[in-house]
């Protein structure tokens, strides 16, 4: 991959995660979800989506789900991003009476979101029945991506959702999954140990990549090596990322699934951020 492209993408997730805390620093908000999937988002959105902002409906574009919900906040400004409003609107909106944006995405208040989400374990069968509408049109190249977290993973509808995308050959089906090992009421491992997820998804059928979630490269590569949109097996990219991800104490934390910082903390949380700060120059 282009050492430019490498370096633009990584000042563009620091950049995502420092909106990230200022907002935290107003609102409560899902920030340890939302730093965790930070990479992968700024990729997709900033690279890899066929997405036209002046048209969100646009025929042509790329579909995207946001199944795990409450990492609504990424998702925002990683669309205020590539122009689909000002960074400065999801800033005084968010979470308001008549905001466009809120705790998880809104379809009836934002244009740019395809389904709205927040019940964990919809958004891959979602997303499943848009690939099959996809492919049952001829001629279409678009894909359809779908971010889910690792905790949803324990829900049943989850992999009716798979087995059903298989069935169906819809190799146009992107998922994603934000393997932080961590869920609201604390570490998957003990709430419902899920063992190996890239294993699992393997048995259904699944073309399925493993990644660090929190490369910028890992990602680049992961997206580079996708089969084409008419393929015959959906795809899983499994992303092993960490929760609170550029934070050190916010990182693995189950108390930072949800929050406000402080004005010390979040002091704290920016200059950490500063200190690792990618330059011109690779590490």
């Amino acid at each position: 991959m282009p050492e430019q492209l490498i370096q633009k993408l990584e000042r563009d997730s620091c950049e995502l995660r420092k909106q990230i805390l200022t907002l935290a620093s107003k609102k409560s908000i899902h920030l340890g979800g939302d730093l965790s999937i930070a990479d992968v988002l700024t990729v997709l959105w900033q690279y890899q989506m066929k997405y036209n902002p002046a048209n969100p409906q646009d025929e042509q574009r790329d579909r995207f789900i946001l199944s795990k919900g409450h990492a609504s906040a990424a998702l925002n400004f990683c669309q205020a991003a590539i122009g689909c409003y000002p960074p400065e609107d999801v800033m005084r909106e968010f979470d308001s009476d008549g905001g466009r944006f809120s705790m998880h995405p809104c379809k009836f208040l934002n244009p740019y979101i395809e389904f709205s989400t927040g019940s964990l374990g919809h958004g891959l069968a979602l997303a499943a029945g848009m690939a099959m509408a996809l492919k049952l049109k001829k001629n279409q190249k678009n894909r359809v991506y779908v971010v889910m977290g690792d905790g949803e993973q324990s829900e049943g509808s989850v992999w009716e959702a798979a087995m059903n995308a298989v069935h169906y050959k819809l190799g146009n089906l992107i998922a994603l999954i934000d393997q932080n090992g961590l869920e609201s009421d604390g570490f998957v491992d003990e709430i419902t140990a899920l063992g190996d997820i890239a294993k699992k998804y393997r048995a259904f059928g699944w073309n399925v990549q493993e990644i660090d979630g929190n490369d910028i490269p890992s990602i680049l590569d992961a997206f580079k090596q996708l089969p084409s949109p008419a393929a015959d097996l959906p795809t899983v990219i499994v992303c092993h990322t960490v929760k609170g991800k550029g934070v050190p104490f916010l990182e693995n934390s189950p108390a930072w699934h949800k929050g406000k910082l402080n004005a010390e903390q979040y002091q704290e949380a920016m200059a950490c951020l500063t200190k690792t700060e990618p330059g011109e120059g690779r590490d």
